[in-house]
């Protein structure tokens, strides 16, 4: 069992939980620069007007922005051959309708992709990534208005030809499932740019949990998110033809909590909405056969599935290969009382045979060979990449400086183990992306304290830190298993 010669190991990073410098170099206000942080037991809040006695995580992070030579040398040693990143919308368009570019914006990501391609590591690159620029939330109502369509794609222009000969991999929206996901307006603000009146002149911090949504314009942003994808592939095809375009799903994999046959047709339903949906548009062009019936029970007017221009569209801007994020599973019952855990912008049905992190996410790597195997069968011959896995921890810094974290290496080496079986099993699987290599600041929690990280750095929740990056006993062994292709996993 081996990974095919070629295969692109490395780490993913997103630039507002990683960049800080929130309004260095003419950078302008994104949604993630409006999050105060929580905790494990404390809801992230949300604020429409930017408090200066308040804490906000992304502002700094971990200061990537003035770090990235020495981390990008970092990643070296460990033998990636392709990083995953983004470009934070705000740093190219700082209102994101401006008339010209932000050329400090553009000049910093060409510096950061010509630093990677001196050490031979691919940038991969992900255009949107929770990183909507305030004003087009404020100003346009986000992607349920259709004109933001022509500035995402103004924006992919300017970035697709500045860099057309540096980067070759792009994705075009971080999980963009995250608006099925059924967290309130959690996935309105992050991956749609949508917020209803009432809490965008909130004066007191609002709980993301309990940011107020209209399904009917989330599903109309969401379709309008789809075509702003497909017409980025166009347009990205048009201006060097061997880019390779992808999507990015998040992927809560689901189980039927008991064998009845109730429970097995709920788990089938949550899969299809919450998983397939967004998948079939992006590599089939088209909505699935479900989809109409399931607007319909829930309310929505699936009016725009019969755009007869918008159905060309999506036909023709169908991604080059499928990416995803796989940190956990859940659960699916119709039976009342069962027992619930959390997870990725997800929560679920609590498994009575996995274990769990210190934040509630259901540890399984057979899930992910199951996984692997079931989008292999359902997109038959479409390349296939992890961009998101990972575990979060409390780290302890021994007083030598070392920090041991073998729950971390643990972690990994079985869901690398089934990866390949699952190439075993002829999955057409290209690459691997852990979540945050180096410690940065959880989206979901807004903390430093839940450390993903092969890499520490001295940045914590209170604010303190010098920003000094040393090496987890998991660098070293991240090292041997890139450097391997995945073999020496001891």
């Amino acid at each position: 069992m081996s990974f095919p010669k070629g295969f692109l190991w490395g780490g993913a990073v997103a630039a507002n939980q990683c960049e800080g410098a929130y309004l260095e170099d003419g950078k302008g206000l994104s949604v993630p620069d409006m999050l105060l942080g929580g905790d494990v037991n404390t809801p992230r809040t949300f604020l429409p007007v930017t408090d200066p006695n308040a804490f906000y995580p992304s502002h700094e992070a971990i200061d990537f922005y003035h770090h990235y030579k020495e981390d990008i040398a970092l990643f070296a040693e460990m033998g990636w051959n392709v990083f995953r990143l983004s470009i934070n919308w705000g740093r190219i368009f700082p209102n994101g309708d401006d008339e010209e570019p932000n050329e400090a914006g553009l000049a910093f990501y060409e510096n950061v992709f010509a630093e990677c391609k001196k050490y031979n590591i691919e940038p991969l690159v992900t255009i949107c990534h929770y990183e909507i620029p305030w004003a087009i939330v404020t100003k346009y109502g986000g992607f349920s208005n259709r004109k933001v369509i022509d500035l995402f794609l103004k924006y992919c222009e300017a970035i697709f030809k500045r860099y057309k000969d540096q980067v070759k991999y792009w994705l075009t929206f971080n999980e963009i499932n995250i608006a099925c996901m059924g967290e309130g307006g959690i996935g309105n603000l992050y991956g749609l740019g949508i917020m209803e009146d009432e809490d965008i002149n909130a004066t007191e911090p609002i709980k993301l949990s309990a940011l107020k949504s209209n399904r009917q314009r989330t599903f109309e942003a969401l379709h309008n998110e789809f075509v702003a994808s497909a017409k980025a592939v166009m347009l990205g095809h048009e201006i060097n033809p061997d880019f390779m375009i992808g999507n990015m799903i998040c992927h809560i994999t689901v189980y039927p909590l008991t064998p009845d046959p109730k429970d097995i047709l709920a788990c089938t339903v949550e899969d299809n909405f919450k998983n397939n949906l967004c998948g079939d548009v992006q590599v089939r062009g088209e909505y699935p056969v479900w989809a109409r019936k399931y607007f319909l029970d829930k309310g929505v007017d699936p009016f725009f599935m019969d755009n007869e221009e918008d159905k060309k569209i999506l036909k023709e801007g169908t991604v080059d290969f499928y990416t995803f994020s796989y940190y956990m599973s859940n659960c699916v019952t119709t039976h009342t009382g069962a027992e619930t855990t959390a997870g990725n912008m997800s929560h679920g049905g609590k498994n009575p045979y996995l274990k769990a992190s210190d934040w509630g996410w259901q540890i399984d790597p057979d899930g992910l060979e199951y996984t692997l195997e079931f989008l292999a069968d359902r997109y038959p011959g479409v390349p296939l990449m992890v961009v998101e896995n990972g575990f979060g921890a409390f780290d302890k810094v021994e007083e030598d400086g070392s920090i041991h974290d073998p729950y971390r290496i643990s972690y990994f080496k079985s869901h690398i183990e089934s990866m390949k079986k699952a190439c075993e099993a002829g999955v057409p699987l290209i690459g691997y992306t852990t979540w945050g290599p180096i410690d940065l600041v959880s989206a979901g929690t807004g903390q430093y304290a839940k450390r993903y990280g092969f890499i520490y750095v001295d940045r914590h929740d209170d604010g303190t830190g010098d920003f000094s990056r040393s090496r987890k006993d998991s660098f070293f062994w991240y090292k041997k298993c890139c450097e391997s292709n995945g073999e020496d996993l001891a």
